[in-house]
């Protein structure tokens, strides 16, 4: 199933010490490029969004964004490292009975020093895991748009091969007729010199020009590339890149047909195809 580059996913989740909230959005790109940006309280989350998203995802430039109520970002329990104050004072006991200097503990100073005062999270655990909880839930949104709007990608493109596979018949069915007008051509221009020619030679410089002007190889290799292209559509994997290719063999064939025309029949159904390959082109820019 084809997967769009190009989605958003939200969810929150209204837990009894406030609301949590982590929306998911991404654009196109080559590579999978994850961005999180997270509340300190949740710093702890950004391995696992990571993992989750590295196995869900093939590419594309992602943003997560989760946030926190000012109600819940703000419990904290602040704690006083009693050891390590008892340490501290005793150390100033020692320092006055060596110095014979009195020695005035202040003790805001102590609650001061490092490590004296301990700051944590109420709830920090189940903080956590309501938050994965909310993370998933975003990102089975985000799956599914992208999922949705894939199926969209894939029945425009499923409608363009058709449209080009009809413009190869087309093409097919008009090369007898375009190599007799160019022979008709070519005579009557060797008739209007009125010369005296070989007609063996002259058979031979018409199967030469003929040969210069056949296209029917590339029209079996556009026919093999539209026909790979609805496999493609098919796959239950990341196929963007793929996609990506057969574009660009779509291309370098058409140019080729193009070139060799000589009528403005084939000539206009080139310039068609061209359309309808860039207008696959640029769809297949957004697709995983």
């Amino acid at each position: 199933m084809l997967r769009s580059m190009t989605a958003f996913g939200r969810a929150s989740l209204d837990t009894g010490n406030g609301e949590i909230q982590c929306e998911i959005r991404s654009v196109n790109h080559r590579y999978l490029d994850v961005g999180v940006r997270l509340p300190e309280t949740l710093r702890s989350a950004e391995a696992l969004i990571r993992e989750s998203l590295g196995k869900a995802l093939g590419r594309g430039k992602v943003d997560v964004c989760l946030k926190t109520s000012e109600r819940q970002a703000g419990q904290q329990a602040v704690s006083v490292n009693e050891a390590l104050l008892e340490e501290l004072t005793a150390a100033a006991s020692r320092v006055e009975g060596m110095t014979q200097a009195r020695c005035v503990i202040d003790s805001v100073r102590l609650l001061q020093w490092p490590g004296v005062i301990q700051m944590s999270d109420v709830g920090g655990e189940a903080l956590l895991q309501d938050a994965q909880q909310v993370f998933e839930l975003a990102l089975g949104d985000f799956l599914a748009t992208r999922e949705r709007e894939g199926q969209q990608l894939a029945t425009l493109l499923s409608q363009r091969n058709e449209q080009l596979i009809s413009l190869l018949q087309q093409l097919r069915e008009q090369r007898p007729a375009v190599l007799s007008q160019q022979r008709e051509r070519l005579q009557s221009r060797i008739a209007d010199l009125q010369v005296v020619h070989d007609e063996a030679r002259l058979e031979q410089e018409l199967v030469y020009a003929a040969q210069r002007l056949d296209i029917d190889e590339e029209i079996d290799r556009l026919a093999a590339h539209t026909v790979e292209l609805g496999l493609v559509l098919e796959r239950n994997e990341p196929v963007g890149r793929r996609l990506d290719f057969l574009m660009q063999e779509f291309n370098r064939e058409t140019n080729t047909i193009s070139s060799k025309s000589s009528d403005r029949h084939t000539t206009a159904l080139a310039v068609d195809m061209k359309v309808l390959i860039e207008q696959m082109r640029e769809q297949v820019q957004n697709i995983e």
